[in-house]
């Protein structure tokens, strides 16, 4: 058993899955990979058994019934994690956007950087990392950070990033039943209450590549959670 889980969370993603999880398994710092699942309907969690066949102590399925959002996922993978006694957590997505090669990055922001959490941030300094958004999304992207700074204050360049790195300690601080979003706006209150409560933090410089293969889950809903979601978190501190 590694020390290290990485949490990836899917729902329709037979395009990726296989993949995804082999180059993560293959990486040098050995890496448990828990799947969340999340009932999808293409035969993604049936693949990852196929899988596990040939990586049963490093590769994990959690099967949940309805798609009850990202953001619901994690908080399931890290209440597992947490129980199985792993030090570090990192989350990623199932479709190459994240590269695997970076996890490692990641891991050593923590365990040779002093951070507790640290993130791989598409706009370090300003500069824009992502390969093949169209315009108006990297837009929305990089102005939502811009907006979770101003209303939260918040030092950090991406606070939307889903690529992420977490301590144990951040984890068992912060009251999982109490994260109040499930969408994009899980990501910012993670980082936010993991702020507030001091810890270290660490941005990482990563290259962001849209996915090439299977369908966006991307919704003006999931957006508007966001916008909202903010202002909430500021007039609601560290709760």
């Amino acid at each position: 058993m590694s020390d290290t889980l990485v949490i990836i969370p899917t729902l329709n993603e037979i395009e990726n899955i296989k993949a995804i999880v082999s180059k993560v398994l293959e990486q040098p710092k050995k890496f448990d990979v828990l799947v969340v699942d999340d009932a999808s309907k293409d035969g993604t969690p049936e693949a990852v058994l196929e899988l596990m066949a040939l990586h049963t102590d490093r590769l994990f399925l959690e099967r949940r019934v309805g798609k009850k959002g990202l953001g619901s996922a994690y908080i399931h993978g890290f209440k597992w994690a947490l129980k199985k006694d792993y030090l570090y957590i990192l989350e990623m997505d199932a479709d190459f956007s994240h590269n695997p090669k970076d996890l490692i990055r990641l891991y050593k922001a923590c365990t040779e950087g002093g951070a507790k959490l640290s993130i791989g941030s598409r706009y370090i300094n300003n500069n824009v990392n992502v390969v093949n958004w169209n315009i108006k999304r990297l837009l929305l992207s990089y102005f939502a950070s811009k907006y979770v700074q101003l209303i939260t204050r918040i030092p950090l360049f991406d606070t939307t990033a889903g690529f992420v790195c977490y301590h144990r300690d951040v984890l068992e601080a912060i009251d999982l039943d109490n994260i109040k979003f499930v969408g994009y706006a899980f990501q910012i209150e993670m980082k936010f209450k993991a702020w507030k409560r001091k810890f270290p933090i660490k941005e990482v410089s990563i290259v962001f590549t849209d996915r090439t293969k299977g369908t966006s889950k991307m919704s003006n809903s999931i957006i508007f959670e966001a916008v909202i979601g903010v202002i909430q978190l500021r007039l609601r501190g560290i709760s």
